[in-house]
């Protein structure tokens, strides 16, 4: 597996002192262009308590490995500021739990809007773990709200390693959730009530089954039902559900993966846990986005629509159709595009995506997806033999033949996974041939 190493360097510790959250920024991209150590809020958060157990719940996430635990790195939390809420999302060690704290109710001055890694050490989820609701917390995103706890200009640095694994789940969630549709949505006594009603085993998979205004478990398969492989993946909920106002449950609408997406309605914000098809499956693995990755016009469809983002609080299809030029599809695979360079996310609340920038490099996308890669080297090699609908593809294990509409293979990945886990390469490559063969005849 390769590894990308992240260096984070902090102009001082986070700190929680006197009811002033104090986040700590390293690096990252502002409408004003990069910056050091970005400074994007200041400001009163009315709701303290659930604020405070949301980011304490969001840096648990990044510190889990929830298959094969094991002591490990950690990755810090991203927040996005778009003006009006602060995001923070977190990605777990494993590559198969993701999560998001939506801040919606924000009382201060916005300085900039973009994204930025934030410090979140051991000292300071001691002190988000007491943080009680009597009092608003006053909140700073960015370095000059340290300069009471840090006159030394002490600077914490860290370098951690980003797997190649880690890198691809971050961009093939947003694409999965994207196929989501909302399944059930319960109150807040119902929804503490079927929470903790799951068994506690990490390993056990249940099915949330509609019935009613409320939601019942079963050992398999059901009408409506949401897969939840892995129960204790959504720990991070419990300590949440003194706050429930609502629990929404969302699946794929067509039923193809077992991934889920559980979300809870805090008062003045909202937590989403993402969790892969299975525990020791990561998102990385499940090749949604290969089939728009291969269009020949995405990558520079991708970057024609990355000019018109502006940290939207949420990106709207229509006006990046008509403001590009493109249509809507192509629009589309275009935030596929940029998904893999972590500059979009989605949100199901929302049916919407939205706009922030990782820190990573967008060179590394192809070698992010290996198969899109092969499937290329296929191509120029000339091994796809197009037949009308139907293409040979010659490999050294021997031809493959391949059903292009239809998205079917004779290699042993198609019938190991029947197209549960994206394309094959003989695939791809047969569908980047035939639509090289249409624009030869255009």
């Amino acid at each position: 597996m390769t590894h990308a190493i992240q260096a984070y360097a902090y102009a001082g510790p986070s700190v929680l002192d006197g009811g002033r959250l104090a986040l700590s920024t390293s690096g990252g991209t502002a409408l004003s262009g990069p910056r050091t150590h970005p400074r994007f809020f200041s400001g009163l958060l009315s709701q303290p308590a659930p604020a405070a157990a949301g980011l304490l719940a969001v840096a648990d996430v990044a510190l889990a490995r929830y298959h094969q635990p094991r002591p490990g790195w950690t990755r810090d939390p991203v927040v996005t500021c778009d003006g009006g809420r602060l995001r923070f999302e977190s990605f777990s060690a494993c590559g198969g739990v993701y999560a998001r704290l939506d801040v919606l109710e924000l009382d201060g001055d916005v300085l900039d809007r973009g994204t930025t890694n934030v410090d979140v050490n051991g000292p300071l989820r001691e002190s988000l773990a007491r943080v009680g609701s009597r009092d608003p917390l006053h909140l700073g995103v960015g370095p000059d709200e340290l300069t009471v706890t840090t006159l030394d200009g002490a600077v914490v640095e860290k370098k951690v390693p980003l797997p190649s694994r880690w890198l691809r789940g971050f961009a093939e969630v947003q694409v999965i959730a994207a196929g989501f549709d909302l399944r059930a949505e319960l109150g807040g006594p119902q929804a503490v009530r079927f929470l903790r009603s799951l068994p506690k085993g990490a390993r056990s998979t249940v099915w949330a089954v509609p019935s009613g205004r409320d939601l019942r478990l079963s050992g398999g398969p059901a009408r409506g039902g949401v897969c939840l492989s892995g129960a204790g993946r959504v720990a991070t909920l419990m300590p949440l559900l003194r706050f429930a106002k609502a629990l929404r449950v969302y699946g794929p609408a067509d039923g193809s993966s077992t991934a889920s997406a559980w979300e809870l309605e805090l008062p003045g914000m909202r937590y989403t846990l993402a969790v892969s098809p299975e525990p020791w499956r990561g998102f990385s693995g499940e090749g949604a986005v290969l089939s728009d990755l291969s269009t020949d016009e995405a990558a520079g469809d991708a970057d024609v629509v990355g000019m018109l983002l502006n940290f939207e609080p949420t990106v709207e299809l229509g006006l990046l159709a008509d403001r590009s030029g493109l249509p809507v599809e192509r629009v589309r695979a275009a935030l596929t595009q940029l998904g893999t360079a972590g500059r979009v996310g989605y949100d199901l609340h929302e049916a919407a995506h939205f706009h922030r920038e990782l820190p990573y490099d967008k060179e590394q996308v192809a070698q992010l997806n290996p198969r899109l890669t092969a499937a290329r080297a296929l191509v120029d090699s000339g091994a796809v033999r197009l037949a009308g609908e139907s293409a040979e593809v010659t490999t050294d294990g021997g031809v493959r033949r391949v059903r292009i509409a239809e998205g079917e293979c004779t290699c042993p990945w198609w019938y190991d996974h029947r197209g549960s886990r994206g394309p094959c390469k003989h695939v791809l490559a047969a569908r980047m041939a035939a639509r090289v063969a249409v624009d030869v005849t255009l």
